[in-house]
């Protein structure tokens, strides 16, 4: 099966990752090979939030950013 390649900047690492998924992945995917549980953070994508089923293409370049809240 073909692969893709993504770009992600990892904003609580402060850290840029190069990674490799399966052809049909999906935000969630991305987030699940990264180990990030995806109520933590956003994701966004040419500077626009997309969804956990959004499909990733190949070269994409993310940002993930943790989701800050206070009482």
């Amino acid at each position: 099966m073909e692969k893709i390649k993504v770009s992600v900047f990892i904003d609580r690492e402060n850290r840029n990752a190069s990674l490799e998924l399966e052809n049909n992945s999906v935000v969630l995917d991305l987030l699940d090979k990264l180990e990030i549980n995806p109520v933590t953070v956003i994701v966004s994508r040419n500077n626009e939030l997309i969804l956990e089923d959004e499909r990733l293409n190949d070269n994409d370049d993310l940002r993930i950013l943790s989701v800050i809240s206070g009482g």
